[in-house]
């Protein structure tokens, strides 16, 4: 059986591969549950989330029905990448969590989940292509769990250092990254530097020192 399309890379693109990741999310209705294929649109909603893989004990057929679409990062800081933020319903307590630091971050007071989610779509997007951003400190002051890109690769920031980011996990990066820009939008950049902690794939723990 082949993969279905509904793996997300820090760029927001949806590749059809076999790995999973740990986390799930989504973006509106976005496929065909009769052939369970994705339809041109890659969102129907401005409400970017990422939810955990089990809630309540409910178990989803993915891509069967006509809801939500189903789709899979390898981890918190990914899902910030492409533009997704935490779910108010199934991750309530992060969610909070991410909210307080995200308006710290960025100066504002009783932000709605539409508030925030307005802000991102306007810095995850440019057109209908993600949108790249230039960097404003040095690498190493990134927080942890921001992400960037070099070279055509993408990197997480984890303990002031790069990793190379891969659909399997995280690996040293092997070379200097020169123009980076940064791929998570400055708004949940300045949530991480305000306390918010993504949640890392465990192999960014073992790559870093």
């Amino acid at each position: 059986m082949h993969p279905l399309q509904n793996r997300v890379t820090p760029l927001g693109d949806i590749v059809a591969m076999p790995q999973r990741g740990t986390f799930i999310g989504n973006r509106g209705i976005i496929h065909d549950p009769a052939t369970r294929t994705l339809l041109k649109r890659r969102w129907t909603t401005k409400a970017w989330i990422v939810c955990v893989c089990e809630f309540r004990g409910r178990r989803r057929d993915v891509m069967a029905k006509r809801s939500w679409t189903e789709l899979f990062f390898l981890d918190e800081a990914t899902a910030f990448a492409a533009g997704h933020r935490p779910c108010f319903y199934c991750r309530r307590a992060d969610a909070n969590a991410f909210r307080t630091a995200w308006e710290r971050g960025n100066r504002v007071g009783n932000a709605r989940a539409p508030d925030i989610d307005a802000v991102l779509h306007a810095e995850r997007l440019e057109g209908r292509t993600k949108r790249l951003h230039p960097l404003t400190m040095p690498l190493n002051k990134l927080p942890d769990g921001a992400m960037v890109q070099a070279g055509g690769e993408n990197y997480l920031i984890a303990g002031a250092r790069p990793l190379l980011w891969t659909f399997d996990g995280y690996r040293e990066a092997n070379s200097l990254l020169a123009d980076a820009r940064l791929i998570t939008p400055p708004s949940l950049v300045r949530a991480l530097q305000s306390g918010y902690h993504a949640l890392l794939h465990g192999s960014a723990m073992g790559s870093a020192p």
